[in-house]
């Protein structure tokens, strides 16, 4: 299994990127490429593995994506980029899996225009991993659609369901819909039909959830479109670093608060392994044609190592086929339920039952006709 890694890609690249990928060439023993200005590049590793005892390679690239880039500018202007030229050897077969601490929406655009999505996706979603009370939940779309379809939020849920089952090893994975209350008729028109349609699926869906419910671990997947996505990861880091923050001030006030953290140091440390998004690594880019693995920008060695590390576990674990299967099978579903499905999204949305609800439904105000087959006397 080779992987690829942009080695140009986030905010300490190349020194950080290239650290991490020699850390998981030696740790996983894993053959690792690396894509970029090849001179700076091979410079770096040369001094991390001055012997080139570790599978690691350096394909050269001309241009850089920067963190400032738009997404559909780069498509046109930099084709010669660390990110497109790493994703280009995913889509030829050279590589199994692409990761980029780059510009999340150049990557974003690269894969859905090389990869292409795959059959049943309209469009690929971020899926992050998050601690909760009782283990780890993934939300999805994090970022990658601000608006979305019915469809795609649908399909979101079959991939979060997938990813959960399979990568967080969740049996019969809990999957909640992000909404403004949790009664069956919450939230606006998208989220009430998509309600619907996944309540027909056979996914274990267990109806909406409120933001409060986020983190309790009720839900092992919570669906939502990216904008509402994005805003709920970037308030949790902001809380994270607030309550971090907070604590240290706190442990440093005098010498008993002092010596109390040495006390609590070792839970400390766990709480921290917790919540830190280095652990992971990145977030999968979920319902493209291949592997790809989105770091955060400030990604260290250590996050890039574990980001490579859940590239491997996509890979091994055959994650692209498992969501064809389960899209596929739960489409079936919603098909046969739909007719079902459109009447309770009407009664919802309108508070009233459709003409087809009243079709054939005897009139108050009339007499119910004769039997054609009664005697007439």
């Amino acid at each position: 299994m080779k992987i690829v890694v942009d080695a140009m890609g986030g905010d300490h690249a190349p020194e950080a990127v290239v650290e991490g990928a020699v850390m998981a060439a030696s740790e996983y023993n894993t053959e690792i490429i690396l894509t970029g200005l090849s001179e700076t590049v091979q410079t770096i590793l040369d001094r991390l593995d001055p012997v080139h005892k570790l599978p690691v390679q350096v394909v050269h690239a001309d241009e850089v994506v920067e963190m400032h880039d738009l997404p559909g500018k780069v498509l046109r202007s930099k084709r010669k980029s660390s990110m497109k030229i790493g994703l280009d050897l995913l889509k030829e077969g050279t590589a199994s899996a692409f990761v980029s601490a780059g510009n999340t929406g150049a990557v974003l655009a690269y894969s859905t225009v090389i990869l292409r999505p795959l059959k049943g996706v309209d469009r690929p979603a971020i899926a992050i991993q998050l601690p909760t009370l009782k283990g780890n939940a993934i939300l999805l779309d994090a970022g990658a659609n601000v608006d979305c379809k019915t469809s795609q939020l649908f399909q979101f849920g079959i991939m979060g369901h997938v990813f959960a089952e399979y990568i967080l090893g969740k049996e019969n994975p809990r999957v909640g819909l992000l909404s403004i209350g949790e009664e069956d008729g919450k939230g606006n028109e998208i989220v009430r039909e998509v309600f619907q349609m996944l309540k027909a699926s056979h996914i274990n869906f267990i109806g909406n959830i409120e933001g409060k419910e986020v983190y309790r671990g009720n839900a092992d997947v919570i669906v939502c479109d990216g904008f509402t996505g994005n805003i709920a990861l970037k308030i949790s880091e902001s809380l994270a670093e607030m309550i971090g923050t907070n604590l240290k001030r706190m442990f440093q006030n005098n010498w008993a608060s002092k010596l109390g953290y040495l006390l609590l140091k070792p839970q400390l440390d766990q709480f921290k392994k917790k919540v830190d998004y280095s652990e992971t690594g990145g977030a999968p880019l979920l319902g493209v044609n291949g592997v790809v693995i989105i770091a955060h920008g400030n990604s260290s060695p250590k996050a890039i190592k574990n980001a490579i590390n859940r590239a491997r576990e996509l890979c091994e674990k055959n994650i692209n086929e498992h969501i064809r299967e389960d899209i596929e099978s739960n489409l079936t579903d919603v098909e046969a339920a739909k007719g079902t499905i459109w009447k309770q999204i009407k009664r919802i949305a309108f508070g009233a039952e459709s003409d087809e609800d009243k079709r054939g439904k005897p009139d108050p105000q009339k007499p119910a006709a004769a039997d054609k087959n009664t005697d007439e006397t």
